[in-house]
């Protein structure tokens, strides 16, 4: 059986589990149990015991027989030990629900599949969703059959020669300065409210803003950090939380002034967050104490409440229609409106790399156009 043990880290147990990789070299793989260390520790050590089981059962792979699609979901138990909870309900909900399905009707086998029955199954996917999509389910088929290559299974990998179709250019939505101020007076006092406002102010995503933790809250230097996050993702059926202390990428790890504004009102809400722990008595949550979005009964907000609260305010109060996520996009373009270089964008909003700032939201970029125009006029002495 997998060796491992349990380890506490800020008042959570989390599973250690020391695997192989491919290669032989040993890569240790933390599972977050969800599980508070005062009075779990009973369940926290029969969650070790399913975690050793589980990652115990190695895959049997060396069937020549072996159905493509069968091979697609065992090589999803080699994956999970190498890539993080989120990513991992993410490739699960493509393979199971899609791609393997398709395939083990056709019937194909690992050591039979060919360029064309990859290409025709991304084909026949474009007549159902979107090119972005179908990209994903190639990252998915194309890392499974690499696997495959460097286990031996196979000598080539058809998903190499496989086209895959274009992606959509995106265009996200946003808000002007009116409209921000009309959204911020709409949840002005409501559970949103502080969700929203460092959405739009900051550009913070979505995991950001849930897994905001006092901590990372600098009242003496005024700033404020952003290392920590929180997501959701259905495993296996079951609806999941993960509360990391990593964020996105390395860039997204980035500390911010911490405007006077925001400084008021984190310090009137840490004092509403004590009189209701004293209001609340043993009634109040003490899982959640670290973090800054709870609500009155010290719960951690879910992500889920923002995504599905969010339209329906905006419908009640007739505010235009965009998605949570476009709050980002409208703190850039209000950025770029107010002349702040797409560089800083970039540092502000913690992109990883320029490119992505610029290909988002150089359409936005009216003042750089409006310097080339003027820079046009005067070499060209054009005049009215």
């Amino acid at each position: 059986m997998v060796a491992g043990h349990l380890h506490e880290k800020n008042g959570f147990y989390y599973v250690i589990l020391n695997l192989t990789d491919a290669n032989g070299k040993r890569k240790p793989k933390w599972i977050a149990t969800g599980l508070p260390v005062k009075g779990n520790k009973k369940k926290a050590e029969e969650r070790l015991m399913e975690e050793r089981k589980r990652y115990s059962q190695t895959p049997k792979m060396d069937s020549e027989d072996l159905l493509f699609a069968d091979y697609l979901e065992q090589w999803l138990e080699v994956a999970k030990s190498a890539i993080a909870t989120v990513t991992y309900s993410s490739y699960c909900n493509m393979v199971k629900g899609t791609i393997a399905p398709y395939f083990r009707e056709k019937k194909i086998t690992l050591q039979g599949i060919q360029a064309k029955d990859i290409q025709d199954f991304y084909q026949e996917q474009l007549k159902r969703v979107k090119a972005s999509t179908v990209i994903h389910y190639h990252c998915n088929v194309h890392k499974a059959l690499k696997h495959a290559v460097k286990m031996g299974l196979i000598e080539v990998n058809p998903a190499d020669k496989v086209e895959r179709p274009k992606k959509e250019k995106f265009t996200g939505g946003f808000y002007d300065s009116d409209e921000i101020n009309r959204l911020f007076e709409v949840v002005k006092g409501t559970r949103l409210e502080l969700a929203v406002m460092l959405g739009a102010f900051y550009g913070f995503r979505r995991s950001e803003i849930i897994g905001l933790k006092w901590n990372a809250i600098d009242f003496k230097n005024n700033t404020i950090t952003i290392r920590h996050t929180v997501t959701s993702c259905n495993i296996d059926g079951k609806h999941v939380e993960v509360a990391s202390d990593t964020t996105k990428t390395k860039s997204s790890l980035r500390t911010l002034p911490l405007v006077p504004f925001f400084r008021e009102k984190l310090l009137a809400l840490q004092e509403e967050q004590k009189e209701n722990r004293r209001l609340c008595g043993r009634s109040y949550c003490k899982d959640y104490l670290d973090y800054i979005c709870v609500d009155e009964m010290g719960e951690r907000i879910k992500p889920g409440y923002i995504t599905t609260r969010f339209p329906i305010v905006l419908e009640q109060n007739d505010l235009r229609r965009i998605r949570f996520h476009d709050l980002r996009h409208s703190c850039a373009s209000l950025l770029l409106a107010n002349g702040v270089p797409m560089k800083q964008i970039q540092e502000w909003l913690g992109h990883s790399d320029f490119s992505t700032t610029a290909n988002i939201y150089a359409h936005l970029d009216y003042s750089s156009k409006v310097t080339s125009a003027n820079a046009m006029i005067q070499g060209l002495q054009l005049q009215p």
